[in-house]
């Protein structure tokens, strides 16, 4: 292997540690109950990553011109409320067109630079709790819901939404794991 090939191959390693979502051919009852259990543990699984982190820690990067391990968390909490939102939307409206926003711009706002991620933890635990109710009731025609992303110009149902937010979860604790190995 090339060198630009190895570090091609290891920024990509650190941008995707856990790889990209990769949409199974067949989504069955079994894979979607998976899901909605990574969905209900990611607090969990979060708190007990960052709960007695310093300062220095949770301003510590993934990978060079990464986020923070802070700005993950925020980001968590900021994607999460819009991933329940479009849930709702695509269950109470015919193939909405949900709106995207800029993570990255949200990433440098006041409340995701704040060294305290208390409030950000709290909503994550309290929608997670409120999505994964909404999820375990879901019938098969409310999991083929469909809503449009504008800025990938992609039609979603509800049953890879929920895989994608499943992978989201653990895609965020890989690099929150990167940066605290990096540390050492």
């Amino acid at each position: 292997m090339r060198l630009c090939e190895k570090i091609a191959f290891t920024m990509e390693k650190l941008k995707y540690p856990i790889g990209r979502f990769k949409k199974p051919a067949t989504i069955d009852q079994a894979t979607i109950q998976t899901w909605i259990n990574n969905i209900e543990t990611f607090p969990v699984e979060l708190e007990a990553l960052t709960k007695n982190l310093s300062t220095e820690q949770l301003n510590l990067r993934y990978r060079p011109g990464g986020w923070t391990v802070k700005q993950v968390v925020h980001h968590c909490a900021d994607s999460h409320i819009n991933s329940i939102i479009r849930f709702k939307l695509a269950l109470t409206e015919d193939h909405p067109t949900i709106r995207p926003y800029f993570e990255d711009r949200w990433a440098e706002l006041p409340d995701s630079l704040d060294d305290n991620i208390e409030d950000a933890m709290t909503i994550i635990q309290g929608v997670h709790r409120k999505w994964v109710k909404l999820l375990k009731t879901l019938s098969p025609e409310q999991l083929d819901r469909t809503f449009v992303h504008p800025e990938y110009g992609k039609v979603y149902n509800l049953k890879e939404n929920i895989g994608i937010y499943a992978w989201h979860g653990k895609h965020h604790l890989g690099h929150i794991r990167l940066a605290l190995k990096a540390e050492l």
